[in-house]
């Protein structure tokens, strides 16, 4: 038998990030199938706005569930500051491959590191954390939402991780590998960047590709509320290239053809799911619509 093999080789330190984004995406869906029983009774027993103004008391069981979810939330924000801590350095080293490791970094301060070292813990903490708090708030706001406004939810939150996480990875497996050796040789200068000035650079690359591929879910959600439709945005098609371009040039470290190229490729692809995703979005809607009608 023939072992699987990865199409790309993962470090030690990038295996156990992955590992614990996995435990957090675990524990945040664990906790949305704890409570989904009880999302479901509040469901059928929940109180308009006009029963709370006639009896003020009946919203203090809100307010327990309120601080119940922030409670929650405070603690899984603490538990994952102490994982970043615990994780900063894998976290550092694996920032720090695409341009040859933590040795190619020049600290030119004496408490350089320290602040790096614990920047990189404190955004790393807050990030594997988040999707335990979406979901504790997911299972506060939900109790006031109908079914229908809940199963977006269900659909956005995976949706939206999964997108996130495809920008990121992109932007470090293609991207970062193409752009970091292009600013280091542009004019022939002997370059060495420091570790605050470098990890910058990569997690404010790393950030906005996770976001731009989070275009098809906004499209998405915009068509369900009807917003967009399919026909405008493939008629419009033109000016969609034209803001990607845009896009490109602000979010790619450089300004060179190749890597604009590159960032312009799989935007243009996300527009097409975009438009695609807007089509079944735009016939959910008129299936909504024509079941409300008399």
């Amino acid at each position: 038998m023939i072992p699987f093999q990865l199409p790309f080789t993962l470090s030690e330190s990038a295996a156990l990030l992955l590992s614990t984004l996995l435990v957090s995406l675990a524990l945040a869906l664990i906790a949305l199938i704890r409570n989904r029983r009880d999302l479901i009774a509040e469901e059928e027993g929940g109180d308009d706005l006009s029963a709370v103004f006639e009896n003020p008391s009946s919203i203090v069981p809100h307010v327990e569930a309120l601080r119940r979810r922030l409670l929650n939330s405070v603690v899984g924000i603490l538990v994952g500051l102490l994982v970043g801590l615990a994780l900063s350095e894998p976290i550092i080293d694996v920032l720090a491959q695409p341009i040859g490791g933590r040795e190619a970094l020049l600290a030119i301060g004496v408490t350089e590191p320290v602040r790096v070292f614990f920047r990189v813990a404190l955004v790393s903490g807050a990030i594997l954390a988040s999707p335990y708090v979406i979901a504790q708030l997911w299972i506060f706001v939900a109790s006031g939402l109908k079914k229908s406004e809940r199963r977006v939810f269900y659909f956005a939150f995976p949706t939206a991780i999964i997108l996130f996480l495809s920008g990121v990875a992109f932007a470090y497996f293609v991207m970062l590998p193409v752009a970091v050796p292009f600013l280091l040789s542009v004019l022939g200068f002997n370059i060495t960047p420091t570790p605050s000035d470098y990890i910058k650079f990569v997690t404010s690359v790393l950030l906005w590709m996770g976001v731009a591929f989070e275009l098809p879910l906004v499209v998405f959600i915009m068509a369900r509320m009807g917003l967009v439709t399919a026909g405008i945005l493939l008629r419009n098609w033109r000016f969609a290239i034209v803001i990607i371009a845009f896009v490109a040039a602000i979010v790619t470290p450089t300004v060179d053809p190749v890597n604009m190229a590159i960032v312009m490729a799989p935007l243009s692809v996300l527009y097409l799911l975009s438009i695609i995703m807007a089509v079944f979005a735009g016939r959910a809607r008129r299936r909504r619509q024509n079941a409300a009608e008399p």
